[in-house]
């Protein structure tokens, strides 16, 4: 980290597999630098309390809200954002299932889908049903998200 002399530090942030120098105050939240700064506005801007799931990033490769985050504890850490799974087969697969409806939530339920899959590939009903409790949708009965986690975790185990 370098001091500027104002407010605001330059840091660098590991975002989707790339090294971003920014200059961020301490109080920013992860949501505002990835948005405001970074443009990648997949991350939704919602209830900004940490009960919706909408900003859901990965950060080491786990769930976070990044509503509640800091973008100053994010360095020399890993982020991912739904931007890197552009054209990826968990997208595909939602799409398919019908798991997305109006989309709002959708990002933050496919991040949550991937990490899951790439923890606990082999994940029961049980299992699925904790990792996605952080997500809420407020267009579905959620079946078509769990079809999805299950076509998901089936497609990785094929794999």
């Amino acid at each position: 980290m370098i001091s500027n002399g104002t407010s605001k530090t330059v840091v660098t942030l590991h975002v989707n597999g790339e090294s971003k120098e920014i200059m961020i105050r301490s109080a920013d939240t992860l949501l505002q630098t990835l948005r405001d700064q970074l443009g990648l506005t997949g991350a939704k801007r919602a209830c900004e309390n940490g009960d919706c799931g909408a900003c859901t990033v990965l950060v080491n490769g786990e769930p976070m809200h990044a509503c509640l985050s800091l973008a100053i504890e994010t360095i020399d850490q890993p982020v991912t954002t739904i931007e890197s799974l552009m054209g990826a087969e968990i997208q595909k697969i939602f799409v398919d299932k019908w798991a997305i409806q109006c989309g709002f939530c959708t990002p933050g339920f496919i991040l949550n889908c991937h990490a899951l899959a790439n923890k606990h590939p082999n994940a029961d009903d049980e299992v699925i049903e904790e990792w996605m409790q952080s997500n809420l949708c407020r267009c579905t009965g959620y079946q078509e998200i769990k079809d999805a986690v299950k076509a998901v975790l089936q497609a990785k185990a094929q794999a």
